[in-house]
């Protein structure tokens, strides 16, 4: 069992690979803990695309962090579950308290949002040159 992570914009990735037990749970969730406390990020992801089994253990590790993130205001997202753990996930309701999405809808979510972003920028643009163009012509005509 390992674990990886990343921390970007205010997001903390964690990479969980191998098996998930109670052999192994709990040096994963003191290393998540050190790493939220340290890092204090709004989100955290829990990717579980290399988790080849996980047992109860695993369920408290995810209901454990939403915890300590709800108390910080901030949010927990499970990332890339495989069928079987996605399954057990979902019958123990932790679908209830963290989104569980696979990164292709990740991208397809985040490439909306700058989409969106991209059309305001560019309708404040185009508002701003015609507030220009009227300041100058109704310059000229006066």
């Amino acid at each position: 069992m390992s674990a990886g992570f990343v921390f970007y914009k205010e997001t903390l990735t964690v990479y969980i690979q191998g098996e998930l037990d109670h052999h192994t749970a709990k040096e994963i969730r003191f290393r998540i803990d050190s790493e939220i406390k340290r890092r204090e990020p709004r989100f955290l992801e829990l990717d579980f695309s290399g988790v080849t089994f996980m047992d109860s253990s695993g369920i408290g590790l995810v209901m454990g962090r939403y915890k300590i993130m709800s108390e910080r205001e901030g949010k927990v997202v499970i990332l890339n579950p495989p069928p079987p753990i996605k399954k057990v996930m979902m019958i123990s309701g932790i679908g209830k308290l963290a989104r569980i999405i696979n990164c292709k809808e990740k991208v397809i979510e985040d490439g909306e949002k700058i989409k969106t972003e991209v059309k305001k920028l560019e309708a404040c643009k185009q508002g701003y040159s015609k507030q220009n163009e009227n300041s100058v012509s109704g310059a000229v005509a006066e």
